[in-house]
């Protein structure tokens, strides 16, 4: 354990007169109150425990930041998670410890470490999708949900890869790279929002931010033994998103705990109603300012009644299946021992393969992306439109990609099959509240994916389940429900992980069965490759991070689709 002299002097090496005197004000504090360096270690970290040490004033901000710099720094290029690093975080760092001199500044992010999803606007940082044509896209002002996270006093870390645009699950991009599984270094780590989910497993931060147009925020939960939730359809402001579809867009955290989850959705959705977003808008005003990590503990999971959603499971024994449905018949067997009323549901209308029909992304796709890259809000030299951006020749395809950029180039919310689409989804919420209301149902599960994530280089990320809510845009949290056998590869398994879906604006509902679930059947367990504590700095700046383009997959061609 460092002692209060050795950061002392670690902090003052090498400065001007000027940042040595505000640095030693701040190192009279820390050998003042006994400060070590080390006293919150990031390995597994939450929210509490960050504020229980800078309240009770045996850390600093400062060396929580580098603790959590210092763990990117020895695992991030093994994973490849990381996109871009914000060089403001450690200045920031420094401005919470001046304002703990007095007490405590507040905020319910005190000094957490964020890593966002590079499709969230950050002033200062380039908002890429992944995409190397959009390597210079700037942002004039950040995002409302950044904002909200400054507010209560986050820092933000950076940034983390994703798939090209979210458009798949596979987190490869001509920017970025090939995001590697911690858990095991031959799978991807799902997606879109697969890095986030990689950097969360290896806590890299403490909260992450995904998005999630049909599973990208599911996705890499499940594939990386986390949770998390995407709300309902207007409970977060999405402006300021790289979007793809202003129907089924929505947004979430991604953490370790529900308790952390819990209250970084309540920060999300402090934002509000928002002009700028219309979804927003059409929020009751009885679902707005809720405090999510109230009643988390209440009640018990005896009486619930839950159903399964039999078309989502892939019943046929294999390598890839049989894990999952082991995982998941072990949990309904949990389940039923705690007092829950398993209902078995087989209506044909839920299985994800017919669902697809729905999915209108292909049809607003171009327009959304042509609206945002035109924006006055942003600068640097960068394509502004989706044509642009695709002609270029530096876009990244993946083979299931190929229709649908074929579609989306064409296609526009005037196509009669749009309609149709449209349609299809108002009809598909009101079964799912029939559903609800004839079995009366406190929720349903189903396994998000019903294989295995997929292994490096496969065409697609087969077997997702989040199709149901993003289309009739109802809450839905992602559980860890345990693991495949351990192997050469992955050495603890490969996580796995179930949905628990509920109807609009039952997030505190969900929350609480997640909670009791969660803390009554733990299946958290850090990758092992990232499983060790890392000797910290001092920090005197944040290292850059270099994105690794080089490792894509000679099955992921970079360019445009032949003719």
């Amino acid at each position: 354990m460092k002692s209060p002299v050795s950061v002392a002097a670690g902090l003052l090496r090498g400065r001007s007169p000027v940042t040595t005197w505000l640095l030693g004000a701040l190192c009279l504090q820390l050998l003042a109150t006994g400060v070590h360096a080390d006293d919150v270690e990031p390995l597994e970290s939450t929210i509490e425990m960050i504020r229980t040490a800078l309240v009770t004033r045996s850390t600093t901000c400062r060396a929580i930041i580098s603790s959590f710099i210092a763990r990117i720094e020895k695992f991030n290029p093994t994973i490849n998670a990381i996109i871009s690093s914000d060089t403001d975080a450690l200045p920031a760092a420094d401005k919470l410890d001046m304002k703990l001199v007095p007490g405590d500044p507040g905020g319910k992010l005190l000094c957490v470490p964020i890593l966002l999803k590079d499709n969230y606007d950050v002033w200062a940082l380039d908002t890429t999708g992944g995409n190397s044509d959009l390597a210079k896209n700037g942002a004039n002002v950040d995002s409302a949900i950044v904002k909200a996270f400054k507010d209560e006093n986050a820092i933000i870390l950076g940034k983390t890869n994703m798939h090209e645009l979210a458009l798949e699950g596979l987190t490869v991009s001509s920017l970025g790279g090939q995001t590697i599984n911690p858990y095991d270094h031959t799978r991807t780590p799902g997606g879109s929002s697969g890095g986030t989910g990689a950097a969360i497993a290896a806590s890299f931060a403490v909260v992450g931010t995904g998005t999630d147009t049909v599973n990208s925020l599911r996705s890499p939960a499940s594939a990386n033994n986390l949770v998390s939730i995407r709300p309902t359809r207007g409970l977060l402001s999405r402006t300021g998103i790289l979007p793809i579809s202003f129907t089924q867009d929505n947004l979430g955290p991604i953490t370790r705990t529900i308790e952390d989850l819990a209250i970084a959705l309540t920060v999300m959705a402090s934002v509000g109603a928002d002009e700028a977003d219309n979804a927003t808008l059409t929020v009751p005003p009885e679902a707005r300012g809720i405090d999510y990590s109230n009643g988390l503990n209440d009640g018990d999971l005896e009486g619930l009644r839950i159903g399964l959603l039999d078309g989502f499971w892939n019943h046929t024994a294999s390598n890839e299946t049989t894990p999952v449905n082991n995982a998941l018949a072990s949990t309904i067997e949990f389940l039923k021992s705690q007092g829950v009323e398993i209902v078995n549901v087989t209506d044909k209308i839920y299985d994800a393969s017919a669902l697809a029909n729905y999915d209108v992304q292909q049809y607003e796709f171009r327009e959304s992306l042509d609206n945002y890259l035109s924006s006055p809000d942003r600068y640097g030299d960068r394509p502004t439109t989706w044509d642009q951006v695709y002609e270029s020749g530096k876009f990244l395809v993946v083979p299931a990609q190929y229709q649908f950029i074929k579609n989306a180039s064409v296609s526009s919310t005037a196509n009669e099959t749009y309609a149709t689409a449209l349609k299809g989804i108002e009809m598909l919420k009101q079964k799912v509240n029939e559903t609800f209301a004839k079995f009366e149902l406190d929720a349903a599960i189903y396994p998000e994916q019903k294989n295995l994530v997929v292994k490096i280089g496969s065409p697609t990320q087969a077997g997702r389940n989040g199709i149901l809510a993003a289309l009739t845009g109802v809450p839905v949290v992602t559980v860890p429900v345990g693991f495949s056998e351990p192997s050469q590869d992955a050495p603890i398994g490969v996580p796995i992980g179930m949905e628990i879906l509920g109807l609009s604006f039952s997030e505190s509902k969900l929350l609480n069965i997640a909670n009791h679930f969660t803390r009554l059947r733990p299946m958290r367990k850090a990758p092992a490759f990232a499983d060790s504590t890392v000797e910290a700095g001092p920090y005197l700046s944040v290292p850059i991070i270099q994105p690794n383009a080089k490792n894509i997959p000679s099955a992921y061609p970079v360019g445009k689709l032949s003719s």
